[in-house]
């Protein structure tokens, strides 16, 4: 096996896999306990704002939350919503520990780069078991870091030059762009792209996309 001189790095939702029922079901949990009168969240509300930061979660789905408040309930969601996924797992896509294994197998590094709160990604691989495919990862809470500055971040103390950043959303787009590395987008997820330099319509179809865009 011949080491790669890319890294291959990933966003988590919409994916590597789909939490979003799982989220909505521990948030109406601390919604219900501090303060009844919000309304519940659906498992659409939840994807709708997958790729966002906290803050910017908050801002849009309790807009009429006074900050402080909204900051407080938010801050409490996040902490539970660790706790509630490593019982809880996300629904991971088809093949995904077939496919990270066939990357592997091929001498890529591979990453994870998610713009969530600390343990989130812990949490996903806890409950996933796929702790020993990705080599490393980070998250916005910890940093504090546009997702673009993480992707060089994980890039740079991996001692990568040349990378490729796999998402689903225009901001993962927007993440790969600021980075200065090639986005592939996944089709399949929750969001859309403009003429990104890949495309998969599943997972198991990221190998081979690869190596069309290092043959180019």
């Amino acid at each position: 096996m011949n080491k790669q001189d890319t890294m291959l790095i990933f966003d988590l939702d919409g994916t590597l896999w789909d939490s979003a029922e799982a989220v909505a079901e521990a948030w109406n949990e601390i919604f219900l306990r501090e303060d009844p009168s919000l309304p519940k969240l659906t498992e659409e509300d939840i994807h709708g704002v997958m790729g966002m930061t906290m803050k910017e979660i908050g801002q849009v789905l309790q807009p009429m939350l006074a900050q402080d408040r909204r900051e407080r309930v938010f801050e409490e969601c996040c902490r539970y919503e660790v706790e509630y996924l490593l019982s809880h797992t996300g629904k991971l896509y088809p093949g995904l520990r077939e496919t990270m294994e066939a990357l592997r197998a091929r001498g890529y590094s591979l990453a994870i780069v998610s713009n969530c709160q600390l343990g989130y990604v812990e949490a996903f691989m806890k409950g996933s078991g796929m702790r020993d495919l990705f080599d490393d990862y980070e998250e916005w809470e910890r940093t504090g870091l546009l997702k673009g500055e993480n992707i060089r971040l994980v890039m740079e103390r991996n001692g990568f030059r040349k990378a490729v950043y796999i998402g689903d959303t225009a901001k993962d787009q927007e993440a790969a762009k600021l980075a200065g590395v090639p986005f592939v987008h996944a089709a399949y997820g929750f969001g859309k792209a403009e003429k990104p330099e890949g495309v998969i319509r599943a997972l198991t179809e990221l190998p081979e996309e690869i190596s069309r865009l290092r043959s180019r």
